[in-house]
Order: structure tokens, then C-alpha cells, then sequence
């Protein structure tokens, strides 16, 4: 009866998510952090600004579309990436910032 039990046990624990994780692309002098992040499904990317200009990330991506609207210095905005694919993200502000955020 004992087996029953843990094997019930381990069947539910099996269905539990993951914890996400949080992780951050900076955005200073006028670039991101980094131009290749990957997260998983449900993980969180914040963008603080630490430039002492606006910017204004956002996407087109199929995989997730956003905008995070143009934001100051020592500010943050972040985005929960849900879906697997591919995310090219940008700022409207400043052409040349460009990254790929990788969804597994």
C-alpha cells in the first residue's frame, strides 16, 4: 500500500510547472547587455534602463508581439514570454538596438 502511495505522489509532482526565472537585458549606451538571451517558456525578461536617454523596446515577433512604450532612465518594463520560437526585439527609438531572444 506504501507504493501506491509514493507512486501517486511522484504522478502529481510530475504535472507541477516549473519555477520561472527572471533575467535582465540592460539597455546602456544604446545597445542591450547582450544580443542573444535564451529563457523558457515562462520566464521573465526585464529591461532597465540605465541610458540617460529614452528608449522603446518592443516586437513584432510571431512568437510574442509587444511594445513596451518609451521609457526613462532608471526605469524598468518587463515581458513574460509564454510561447516557444524565436522573438527579435528592438528599440523604436534607436534603429541600430537589436537582440534575439530565444523561447524553449
Amino acid at each position: 500500500m506504501k507504493w501506491i502511495g509514493i507512486g501517486v505522489a511522484l504522478i502529481s509532482l510530475s504535472g507541477m510547472a516549473l519555477a520561472a526565472d527572471t533575467f535582465q537585458v540592460a539597455q546602456k549606451d544604446i545597445k542591450f547587455s547582450v544580443e542573444y538571451l535564451v529563457v523558457h517558456q515562462g520566464d521573465k525578461v526585464e529591461f532597465p534602463n540605465l541610458d540617460t536617454v529614452h528608449h522603446n523596446v518592443f516586437s513584432l515577433s510571431e512568437t510574442k508581439t509587444f511594445d513596451l512604450g518609451s521609457y526613462k532612465q532608471g526605469q524598468s518594463r518587463a515581458v513574460v514570454f509564454d510561447k516557444p520560437g524565436m522573438v527579435k526585439v528592438e528599440c523604436a527609438i534607436h534603429p541600430s538596438m537589436k537582440m534575439i531572444i530565444e523561447v524553449r
